[in-house]
């Protein structure tokens, strides 16, 4: 049930109004660490049920209906992997508990693998065969050859090193892409186009050099909306792409000078395109005129399997909520094959993506491309995008990218090598803010760096959920590990859902304030409805971006800390904020989950908690919060399911206003905030709560600037 203290510090500064209803942005939720459970479906006693001293009764097996199998068959084939809020509802409708469904699509998934690996593991006995005997055959003909000339026995000629050398890397390639051809007409349950022979034909997909059948073509704006998946006649091209696409990523993340030189800024490598031109001369074709490139490599080594990061990035789901301060938005469009021999090697998607940076003033990024996924033969793992714009429209794309990706390599100790290549075409977009320009112009908003360091930091985050070895010396750490466990992933959802709300993504509806006195601040308003993890009604967000003449550091150390918190919280009405309990999830100390208190001398606010997640690498910083109900939060630190928990979430990015490697001189700051301005979703926006919000927002951005700036 909603506590109408928990939103009360947000709500009593508001009045109550009306407002137009806007579309839901949906909170994605985090189920990708669920382990895998056996294939037997069973009931048995709980262990509150069972007599300590009688000996545990025979587990029973329970037969589902005719009814419920065919729902969850028809169910399974719509979405073979349903999420925790999925299975409720299913189990709802069927009457059965979500863990039997849960078991039920489990075994059914392990079916299905097993008969597909039945049915490869007979086409490659079948393949095998016949190139056996076809091996027998040319041998035969070799040794009775005659030269047509002199009838006598037929000399091999000479040839040059690289036309042999050449000849046989045509064959590898043109081997792996019947391969691919023929895995992806068993996953897509269609025969495959016969591949095309043409030993001179280049990969250009030049600006304009295909535009479908029908006539199609596709406004960037509408990409992630509107796209369909490729055709029959598209899906050999998307094949041979993905093949030069992998190789390419290859010799990218293991080349040296000169493809790569030292940059004129710092540490990090340049890419040189005239090197790049010769290296690779097909590929998606010659840069348009009017786009620029930016290309960046980058490595570090991260707590993590090397297989279960390559399952990561190859489920939408787990990548998108992995990345979810740089991926605003993603889908999979088709699977046109979904690998062999039980893992992802092989494995092709045809995908969408939004990519962003944490503020409304900086335009997001939409691409259409392809993943390639590929184990090599010293064990390596390799994950490789290109992008497919060029098949659906006939105009410059405003953002594209050439082989992208990263190469995974095994190390001791459940750890992994991580070599990210960011390598794309943009146009100049003259609506970034000019305080923005520096950074995106540097390459390094959307750079490589900026995915290695993520991905190390969120990869920490994944080690200290699964830590069952801490210590309850420390006061207000959480030692058990089921309430660790709960209290992460609702701090994950709340982290989630700031970094979906505060970008500039199409699908919101920013609108810019005027005369507010604070530059760019935007709001937009959402209607809550029927989700357990958000408060029913009118949500109002509002945000805005600036610029402080301090370092990142300097900044983040500000807002994290709870003694500091009454310098710029108004709601904290100045009253004393305490850490109740603290997660740590990474090397940096200030990455952290935390569970304040605020004492204030409001009664309605006299036990306000705030959930906080705090988290700094090089390439930005967050401090994340949401006021949270007390009942509910004790629920969580025992384990409970942390889904039903009401969020809210306000907080900060921050980024360095130029190159990180060189060094800041200053902070682009974003803050943003949630509230319910009215608990009635049907309810309209009153005039008087947007002009509240913005006045909080002005005076949170001033309390900021006096407080940090008094040292400067």
């Amino acid at each position: 049930m909603f506590q109408p203290n928990m939103f009360d510090s947000h709500h009593h500064l508001l009045e109550m109004g009306h407002k137009t209803p806007e579309n839901d942005l949906d909170i994605i939720r985090d189920d990708e660490y669920e382990s895998k459970s056996g294939t037997d479906i069973m009931e048995a006693p709980s262990g509150d049920d069972q007599d300590p001293n009688q000996r545990p009764k025979k587990k029973r097996y329970h037969r589902h209906t005719q009814h419920q199998i065919q729902e969850m068959e028809a169910f399974f084939n719509e979405c073979p992997h349903p999420d925790d809020k999925q299975r409720k509802e299913l189990g709802r409708r069927l009457g059965l508990e979500p863990l039997q469904v849960k078991f039920w699509f489990q075994n059914k998934r392990t079916q299905m693998k097993a008969q597909h690996e039945r049915h490869d593991n007979s086409q490659l006995r079948a393949e095998n065969e016949k190139l056996r005997s076809d091996n027998i055959r040319y041998k035969e003909a070799l040794n009775n050859a005659t030269c047509p000339n002199c009838g006598g026995p037929a000399a091999i000629g000479e040839m040059s090193f690289d036309e042999q050398h050449l000849r046989i890397e045509n064959a590898r390639l043109r081997e792996e892409i019947d391969r691919i051809s023929g895995i992806a007409a068993k996953c897509v349950g269609k025969s495959m186009l016969p591949y095309p022979d043409l030993p001179t034909r280049s990969l250009d997909l030049g600006v304009g050099s295909f535009v479908p059948p029908t006539g199609e073509i596709y406004s960037a704006s509408d990409l992630l909306r509107s796209v369909s998946g490729p055709t029959e006649a598209e899906k050999p091209v998307i094949i041979e792409l993905a093949v030069a696409a992998m190789e390419e990523l290859m010799r990218l993340a293991q080349s040296g000078e000169p493809l790569w030189v030292q940059g004129h800024d710092g540490p990090s490598e340049m890419l040189s395109e005239e090197e790049y031109v010769k290296t690779f001369p097909r590929g998606i074709g010659p840069k348009p005129l009017g786009m620029k490139s930016e290309a960046s490599r980058e490595s570090t080594v991260v707590i993590m399997n090397h297989i279960n990061l390559v399952e990561i990035l190859m489920d939408v789901n787990q990548w998108s909520n992995l990345f979810s301060s740089i991926v605003s938005r993603a889908a999979t469009v088709e699977v046109l094959s979904t690998g062999v021999a039980g893992n992802y090697n092989g494995a092709l998607q045809v995908m969408t993506a939004e990519f962003q940076v944490p503020s409304p003033l900086v335009p997001t990024r939409e691409n259409y491309f392809v993943r390639y996924c590929k184990q090599h033969a010293d064990g390596s793992w390799a994950v490789v995008d290109v992008s497919l714009d060029n098949l659906r429209s006939a105009s410059v794309p405003k953002y594209r990218r050439r082989p992208s990706g990263c190469l995974i390599q095994e190390l001791p100790n459940g750890y992994s090598k991580v070599s990210w290549v960011e390598h794309v075409e943009v146009v100049d977009d003259r609506t970034v803010h000019s305080i923005y320009k520096p950074l995106v112009n540097s390459g390094h908003a959307f750079g490589a760096k900026r995915w290695v360091t993520t991905l190390d930091r969120q990869c920490e985050r994944i080690a200290s959920v699964m830590a069952n070895n801490i210590s309850a010396g420390e006061l207000g750490v959480i030692s058990s590990p089921e309430g660790r466990k709960s209290m992460l992933k609702l701090a994950e959802r709340m982290v989630m859902s700031f970094c979906n709300g505060v970008g500039a993504s199409k699908s919101h509806t920013w609108t810019t304030l005027s005369g507010s006195g604070v530059d760019e601040v935007r709001v937009m308003t959402r209607k809550s409805m029927d989700d357990p993890g958000r408060p029913p009604g009118i949500v109002l967000s509002a945000a805005t971006s600036f610029w402080l003449p301090v370092a990142p550091k300097r900044v983040f150390d500000f807002l994290r800390d709870e003694n500091s918190r009454s310098e710029w919280d108004i709601l904290s009405n100045g009253g004393l904020v305490q850490e109740m309990a603290h997660i740590a999830n990474g090397r940096d100390p200030g990455n952290a989950v935390s569970l304040l208190r605020v004492n204030s001398a409001n009664s309605s606010q006299s036990n306000m908690l705030i959930l906080q997640e705090s988290s700094s690498d090089s390439t930005g910083s967050y401090v994340i919060y949401a006021p949270v109900d007390i009942d509910a939060m004790n629920v969580v630190l025992n384990g409970g399911d942390p889904d039903y928990v009401a969020l809210l979430p306000s907080g900060f990015a921050i980024l360095p206003d130029g190159n990180p490697d060189v060094g800041s001189r200053g902070s682009l700051l974003t803050v943003a905030f949630q509230i319910l301005v009215d608990s009635v979703p049907t309810a309209k926006l009153s005039l008087g709560s947007v002009a509240t919000v913005n006045s909080l927002i002005k005076c949170t951005v001033a309390r900021i600037k006096s407080a940090v700036l008094c040292d400067v």
